[in-house]
C-alpha cells in the first residue's frame, strides 16, 4: 500500500508527485497552537502502509524539521510498514563539518533526529555534500537534479558554443559532469576573500568577496554558472559580472535550491544574469518569479518515479546522472 503525504512546505510539489503516480494525496491535520506548538494527526489508516513524506527542511527550516519528525513519529505508532522521508532539500546540510572550535555538526544531528523519529530510509536531491550520507545508518538516495535541469539547458542554448562554469573550486566536480554532457568546455571563478581584519562581519564564510579572476575560456560564449543552491546571491551575481567583464555573450546560472535569502532576489534582478534556472526542491516565493529571470523547473517526476522504483524495489540507480 503506496501513500503519499506532505508536510506544509512542499504540498504542490507533493500533488504533482501524486498526480505522476496517480495517487491521492495523503490525509494529515496540521496545525499550530497559540504558543507555537504543532501538532499533527494522521486523518486515514496507515497500518502496514509504504509511506512517503515529502517535506522540505526550508524557511521556516526549525518549524519544518519538527513538522517532519512529528509526521514520521505519528506514522511509526500507527504501525506503518516503512517510513520514507522525501527532503528535496535538505536543510543544515552546510553545517556538515566543525569550521570553528565548540560548533555542532548539525548536518549530522538532523539525521540522527530523523532516525530516532522512525525513517526507515532517506530520499533527498542534490545534498550539498555527498559525505552527508554516511551520517545515517538507513538507506539513503541521494537524487542528482541533472536529468531535470540538461533538458532545458540544451533547449536554451541551441547550438552556441557554450563554457560551465563553476563558481568554486568546491563544484568543479558537478560543473565537470554538466559540461560533459553539454558537450562544454570547463571554467572556473577563482575567489579571492578579503582579510579577517578587512571585514567588519565576523567569521570566513561571511567575508565579502573583493576579487574574482576567471580560470578558463569564456569569451564570446554562453556561459552557464551550475551550484547546488543559492542562497543571498552574493558570489552568483558577482560571478556573472566576472564572466561578463571577461565577454561572455550571456550568463545563465544553474542551481537546484533556490533559498533565496536575505537580499538575493534583488540581487538578481539587478545582476548580470539573463537567467537563473532552478527546481522546485523549495517553494519559490511570488517576488522571486516577477524579477522576470527565475526559472522554475518541476522535480516531481524525478522523485515520483524514484518512489515507484523504491517501492516495487526496483533499482533507482539508472536516474542518478
Amino acid at each position: 500500500m503506496l501513500k503519499i503525504f506532505s508536510g506544509n512546505s512542499n504540498r504542490p510539489l507533493a500533488q504533482e508527485i501524486c498526480a505522476y503516480l496517480g495517487t491521492s494525496l495523503g490525509a494529515a491535520d496540521i496545525r499550530t497552537f497559540s504558543d507555537g506548538e504543532i501538532a499533527v494527526e494522521i486523518t486515514e489508516n496507515v497500518r502496514g502502509g509504504d509511506i512517503f513524506v515529502v517535506q522540505s527542511i526550508c524557511t521556516p527550516g526549525n518549524d519544518n524539521l519538527m513538522e517532519l519528525l512529528l509526521m514520521i513519529d505519528a506514522f511509526k505508532r500507527a504501525s506503518a510498514n516503512r517510513i520514507t522521508a522525501v527532503i528535496p532539500y535538505y536543510g543544515y546540510a552546510r553545517q556538515d563539518r566543525k569550521v570553528a572550535p565548540r560548533v555542532p555538526i548539525s548536518a549530522k544531528l538532523v539525521a540522527d533526529l530523523l532516525t530516532a523519529a522512525g525513517a526507515s530510509r532517506v530520499l533527498t536531491a542534490e545534498l550539498h555534500a555527498g559525505q552527508i550520507q554516511g551520517f545515517f545508518n538507513i538507506p539513503v538516495d541521494n537524487l542528482f537534479s541533472a536529468p531535470v535541469l540538461l533538458p532545458y539547458l540544451r533547449s536554451r542554448i541551441g547550438s552556441e558554443p557554450v563554457s560551465v562554469v563553476s563558481p568554486d573550486a568546491g563544484g568543479v566536480e558537478r560543473a565537470r559532469a554538466f559540461a560533459k554532457r553539454l558537450g562544454a568546455s570547463l571554467a572556473i571563478i577563482d575567489k579571492r576573500r578579503a582579510q579577517e581584519d578587512e571585514s567588519e562581519i565576523a567569521g570566513k564564510a561571511n567575508r565579502d568577496v573583493i576579487e574574482m579572476n576567471v580560470i578558463g575560456e569564456v569569451n564570446g560564449r554562453i556561459a552557464i554558472l551550475v551550484d547546488d543552491m543559492v542562497d543571498t546571491a552574493g558570489t552568483l551575481t558577482t560571478a556573472a559580472k566576472g564572466l561578463q567583464d571577461a565577454g561572455a555573450q550571456a550568463v545563465i546560472a544553474c542551481c537546484t535550491h533556490a533559498v533565496l535569502s536575505g537580499p538575493a532576489i534583488e540581487r538578481v534582478r539587478t545582476s548580470a544574469l539573463e537567467e537563473l534556472v532552478v527546481t522546485n526542491s523549495i517553494p519559490i516565493r511570488p517576488e522571486a518569479q516577477e524579477t522576470g529571470k527565475v526559472r522554475v523547473l518541476s522535480l516531481a517526476t524525478l522523485i515520483g518515479e524514484s518512489i515507484r522504483r523504491i517501492h516495487n524495489e526496483e533499482s533507482i540507480s539508472s536516474l542518478f546522472v
